[in-house]
């Protein structure tokens, strides 16, 4: 009798092998086996939520679980595109959970969060491409959560018109999307993206309401060079971008977009300098930064440097 081995990449099966190059010593998650990693995993398992950070593969999820730090992914966990560098199973999705709102107001009371992260895998089947159930997740975590503060880190809602602007309507604190990687491997790495809509929608977010912070994040180690890299820090800053996330990409199996090379901790540290020069509010950039590690701290530097400029312009 033949056993049937399930492929979690099915859409990839035909690629290139893409060997995984060794990871150096400066890329260390760190373990921290705790009674409170436990606790999230077990709010977590007991809501039936699912998580960026496990779906994804996030090497920080013993570090940040162990603080009680989950980033939520609503919307199930197969998104509808199949980009090269991601982990997410790709497919049919099943149905919108009616109740998940709910479950993830109650999870973050739980985890007594006071800054929640929710993204979402991309949902084209959907008319509004999920807009209106990111709604209802941010209202019912603000009814169950009244002092805790709310990040998204959205899809593009591509070609689905004005359904964004329903989340903004929701008004959370920090609207993230990510620009990934820079425009020239679109094609290789977001095939199912285009880089102009992404920044348009990250420039609409600050048109429609300033007082909303915008973020974006960029991987690097995919085969851009610096004066691309820089190229994106600039158009991200045209569209008023106020948060930067820069961190290495980890190839996930020999059948995604293949590693090009590892940067140096210094490299981190000299992006990190020139985005700061770019007017940036907050530059988070290191090997293992990701788009919501340390987000909680992040957002009351955020804030505080936000408080800052806004006095000095008063001042000048």
């Amino acid at each position: 009798m033949k056993i049937k081995i399930k492929q979690r990449h099915p859409e990839k099966v035909n690629k290139p092998i893409n060997p995984i190059k060794k990871k150096p010593n400066w890329i260390k998650s760190k373990i921290l086996n705790s009674k409170e990693f436990f606790l999230t995993k077990t709010i977590v398992s007991k809501n039936n939520l699912v998580t960026v950070c496990q779906e994804a593969n996030c090497p920080n999820i013993t570090e940040c679980w162990s603080k009680r730090h989950a980033t939520f992914m609503i919307m199930g966990d197969t998104c509808t595109r199949a980009c090269a560098f991601c982990d997410v199973i790709t497919g049919k999705p099943k149905p919108l959970d009616v109740f998940e709102p709910l479950k993830i107001a109650n999870a973050i009371n739980k985890l007594n969060l006071r800054h929640a992260v929710i993204t979402s895998v991309d949902r084209d089947d959907l008319s509004d491409g999920g807009a209106n159930h990111f709604y209802e997740v941010i209202i019912e975590t603000r009814k169950a959560n009244s002092n805790t503060t709310i990040e998204v880190l959205t899809p593009d809602f591509l070609r689905k018109g004005d359904s964004y602007k329903k989340v903004i309507e929701a008004k959370p604190d920090v609207f993230n999307h990510n620009i990934e990687t820079v425009p020239g491997l679109y094609r290789q790495v977001r095939p199912g993206s285009r880089y102009f809509s992404s920044l348009d929608l990250l420039k609409n977010v600050k048109l429609i309401d300033k007082n909303i912070f915008t973020k974006s994040g960029l991987m690097v180690g995919l085969g851009e060079n610096k004066d691309e890299i820089i190229q994106v820090m600039d158009d991200l800053r045209s569209a008023d971008v106020d948060f930067l996330t820069i961190g290495q990409y980890l190839q996930p199996s020999t059948k995604h977009h293949p590693l090009e090379r590892y940067y140096q901790p210094e490299e981190f540290d000299e992006l990190k300098s020139i985005a700061e020069s770019k007017g940036f509010l907050l530059v988070s950039s290191s090997p293992l930064t990701r788009s919501s590690y340390h987000a909680d701290e992040d957002f009351a530097v955020l804030k505080n440097n936000r408080l800052n400029q806004t006095n000095a312009q008063s001042i000048s």
